[in-house]
């Protein structure tokens, strides 16, 4: 084990370099309307090759200056070598402009190297960077290697099996790599999560993934549908992973469950899967087409409300489409046209 006095933070920020001017307001205006003569063309190569803003750029200028594009471009490469979409290169650089004019083989390969020695993928890398791009500006041998062992360690202390710890990696690996899990882990096992079981690390992937603010926000969305605060932390128990749905989801799928299909919000409760499904292509177009059976008395209100919905789509077709031969052209229209463009497999043919 390594002891807490060992490891620093793994996402200490790293400070500004000090301004090189004084600060007094006028030269401070004298800087800025200078600096874009005195760095233009740094300021310019931000702009047009890594989507900065003008004032951006200005501010960045101050952190990181180059007179020719051969060292930002070959950074640039080196990312979209790795895997890196334009839009997220853009986001890293924006956020440690610095990066530019690093040698990434010495700084940032490495760091990539040992996220996949401990099985990462390379969109797992990905993933964590642009999520965390201030893991870059950390020392592997000092900050990234210590917490990552320290924090494998702690699970391991408490029960969780090597085979959910690499589920957490997989699905997110910064968890691994912060430096205040103990804290969550804590807070998990309150919540009455067994270590032994895999949700006890769905736990903590979705407790880590939403921050306070966006927690409380979707339990008031709940709220507002008539749920309790216990009926939130119950069915959390039950499927951890819902609460990674955006309050939004949450609210959509709420709207359309209570108000189109008339049930009780409080039955969602009993299948929490249901707000990982896609509203478009499988909640609206199913919802549909069973309440048409319904209200045409083809089909009874069934014991278990979510059965159409967790079916394959294969099955679904064959129980609630195609088996209703004169219905069937209607069922399927209806059925295409919620899902949009998305092929059914399937023609209109009897």
């Amino acid at each position: 084990m390594y002891r807490s006095q060992r490891f620093k933070p793994l996402l200490a920020r790293t400070p500004l370099q000090p301004n090189p001017f004084p600060s007094t307001f006028s030269l401070k205006c004298k800087f800025t309307s200078l600096a874009p003569q005195h760095h233009s063309f740094t300021v310019s190569y931000l702009i047009n090759n890594c989507a900065f803003s003008p004032e951006t750029a200005l501010k960045a200028s101050e952190r990181v200056r180059f007179d020719t594009a051969e060292k930002p471009d070959s950074v640039i490469a080196f990312f979209r070598n790795n895997g890196f979409s334009n839009s997220q290169i853009n986001s890293i650089f924006r956020r440690i402009p610095d990066l530019l004019t690093c040698n990434p083989h010495k700084r940032v390969l490495p760091k990539f190297q040992f996220l996949a020695s401990k099985g990462a993928s390379n969109s797992d890398i990905v993933q964590l960077v642009n999520r965390c791009p201030r893991l870059l500006t950390s020392s592997l041998e000092n900050n990234v290697i210590p917490t990552f062992e320290l924090n494998v360690n702690m699970l391991v202390d408490v029960g969780v099996r090597d085979s959910d710890i690499s589920y957490l990696f997989r699905k997110r690996p910064s968890i691994l790599l912060s430096n205040d899990l103990k804290r969550t882990v804590d807070e998990v096992k309150e919540m009455g999560f067994d270590p032994l079981k895999i949700v006890f690390v769905m736990a903590l992937h979705a407790k880590r993934g939403v921050s306070k603010l966006r927690w409380d926000a979707k339990v008031d969305a709940f709220k507002s549908w008539g749920w309790s605060e216990e009926v939130v932390l119950d069915t959390f128990r039950k499927n951890p992973l819902f609460m990674l749905m955006s309050k939004d989801k949450i609210n959509e799928v709420m709207r359309f469950c209570v108000d189109e299909l008339g049930w009780d919000p409080l039955a969602l409760a009993k299948w929490p899967t249901m707000f990982g499904y896609s509203l478009e292509g499988r909640i609206i177009p199913r919802g549909l087409v069973v309440r048409y059976l319904i209200a045409k008395g083809l089909r009874g209100m069934s014991a278990n409300l979510f059965t159409p919905f967790n079916i394959s789509e294969e099955l679904f077709l064959e129980n609630y489409v195609t088996r209703f031969k004169k219905e069937k052209p209607h069922l399927l229209k209806l059925y295409k046209k919620k899902r949009g463009s998305k092929k059914t497999g399937i023609t209109n043919s009897s």
